[in-house]
């Protein structure tokens, strides 16, 4: 765990670069643009070096680190298969590792959605997400270790599960990885969770598919399912529901087959009940 504990906003001094990468041309579609960079650069951790701990000045820059970050993002490749021309895979692990711990990633991504949002005309805090989750694959070596993996037996996925929370616009909330057997009532509202723990209080409906609204074997719901009146709410299929993000569950119990649905109309009549359904529809 580093000892830099300087909030991230504080933009970092030039430096020259002792091995050439600041001088590397951009030739990825994962490399940011002058823009951009201009953007992320004072949102990122002091260096040590500037601070009253002070440190040893990073050897590589920063900008460089950044796009050797993204294109492992973007690729899924593993680290040590960086190309050459970015700086060395230690060093950009573990920058990503320090920055990851200290929540620094997590506090770029709220700064950068409350400025687009803003851009856009809207609040910097949403009031209103859809939920979802995609089962993934472990890779061929067998890395991800048997306690946080699982077989999905509706998608036929031995690995793990995402569970991603976004704003109307597609914009990142929160987002939580389980075993790929964890239902995705479990899943979305250990999300909410940590969408409410992080501060988005204002959040106060979320779009989930069938298999995350659906009742189980108990009879209990995940989370109540009610039509949204939200003005902002995207164009759905009328299989989906609404249901207030209040971060409440129940134990998992099993769902129905095949992936989450998209996001519920916005219409002020309640959604009708399948033949055979044992949830009836709730009142608007």
């Amino acid at each position: 765990m580093t000892l830099n504990r300087v909030l991230a906003g504080g933009a970092t001094r030039a430096r020259r670069c002792e091995c050439g990468c600041a001088a590397r041309v951009p030739r990825y579609p994962s490399d940011l643009t002058d823009e951009q960079w201009e953007q992320l650069e004072p949102l990122l951790p002091v260096m040590l070096c500037d601070t009253e701990l002070g440190g040893r000045p990073e050897k590589h820059c920063r900008r460089a680190v950044a796009d050797a970050i993204l294109y492992v993002a973007d690729n899924g490749c593993k680290w040590r298969a960086l190309p050459a021309d970015f700086p060395p895979w230690r060093t950009v692990y573990g920058l990503f590792a320090r920055w990851a711990a200290d929540g620094a990633l997590e506090d770029v991504t709220d700064l950068l959605r409350a400025r687009v949002r803003v851009a856009a005309g809207r609040d910097p805090e949403p009031s209103a997400g859809i939920v979802d989750a995609q089962s993934v694959a472990e890779c061929a070596e067998g890395t991800v270790p048997a306690a946080t993996s699982g077989y999905d037996f509706h998608k036929n996925v031995n690995g793990r599960k995402r569970h991603l929370l976004t704003d109307t616009m597609g914009l990142l909330i929160a987002v939580a990885v389980t075993a790929a057997n964890a239902q995705d009532r479990a899943g979305a509202a250990l999300t909410l969770k940590r969408a409410r723990a992080a501060g988005r209080h204002r959040l106060a409906h979320v779009w989930a598919g069938k298999a995350t609204t659906a009742t189980g074997a108990t009879g209990q719901n995940a989370s109540s399912a009610s039509p949204s009146k939200s003005s902002n709410s995207p164009k759905t299929s009328k299989a989906s529901r609404s249901c207030p993000a209040a971060g409440s569950s129940s134990a998992p119990t099993p769902g129905p087959p095949g992936g989450a649905a998209a996001p519920a109309t916005t219409n002020d009549s309640p959604p009708t009940t399948k033949p055979g359904s044992t949830s009836p529809p709730s009142s608007s």
